[in-house]
């Protein structure tokens, strides 16, 4: 039997090696950190583990949420900026916390009008090579190395998801959220698109080349909606809250 005062010194040992592992693989500062990859990067697991377990610790019991998405190069002379606070604030005096990505634009916005609300202002900030920081107006801000992570906090605890303009992080946030209801890897959603003239386009090619030719169902977009007015974003949200009903002009007829 080995004794137990040995066994200790091994395993603190073992810890102290495994540690400068992890420290020495884990450089978040590398510009290329998906392929920076390397042999150990099995004992990145544990930090994957990390930002979950501490993404639901602290947002347990934040529900009823509706996170909100846009553009982070928004400034506060923009209209959608405007709407965007003007959103979160509607939605959060009728009790429901707000969630975005952290950053400044719309996510500031967005956490600016639920701080006015009284209600939770939650931001869900990524690490980046060039940082971001997360916005003053976020109250409870979890800061994420790995998109995935967040992404899964982003989605988990959502009754609704508000789409405001923005650019290739808002529509991999759209499109994923409509694949996860797609998949039934999360409970339907209304998904709700905010400026049809900026998202017309979109649409368009949605319907006359990706749904024409197969690729999609209409069932896959029966919970897109669209508007242009603030109010209707709340009354779109809180009918599906409170009925689970779905109304709303459809984002594709």
């Amino acid at each position: 039997m080995i004794p137990r005062t040995t066994t200790t010194i091994c395993a603190v040992v073992l810890t102290a090696h495994y540690r400068r592992i992890i420290l020495n693989t884990f450089d978040m500062n590398e510009k290329y950190e998906i392929n920076a990859f390397q042999k150990e990067e099995s004992w990145r697991l544990f930090r994957y583990i990390g930002e979950l377990v501490e993404g639901f610790d602290k947002l347990s019991g934040i529900e009823p949420a509706v996170t909100i998405y846009g553009s982070a190069v928004a400034t506060d002379n923009q209209t959608d900026y405007q709407n965007a606070r003007q959103i979160a604030f509607l939605l959060g005096k009728q009790g429901f916390n707000i969630v975005t990505g952290g950053g400044p634009g719309m996510m500031e916005a967005a956490n600016l009008g639920a701080s006015e609300a009284g209600v939770k202002s939650v931001g869900l900030n990524i690490v980046l090579p060039k940082e971001q920081k997360c916005n003053t107006y976020s109250d409870l801000t979890i800061n994420f190395n790995h998109f995935f992570v967040r992404k899964v906090m982003l989605v988990k605890y959502a009754t609704a998801f508000v789409i405001m303009p923005g650019g290739l992080g808002t529509l991999d946030e759209l499109t994923e959220v409509l694949t996860l209801i797609q998949t039934s890897k999360i409970k339907p959603f209304p998904v709700i698109l905010f400026n049809s003239a900026f998202w017309r386009g979109f649409l368009d090619w949605l319907q006359t080349t990706v749904l024409a030719t197969g690729y999609i169902s209409d069932a896959d977009l029966r919970l897109l909606r669209i508007t242009d007015k603030p109010e209707e974003v709340l009354e779109i949200v809180s009918t599906w809250y409170l009925r689970q009903a779905i109304v709303g002009r459809q984002a594709i007829d």
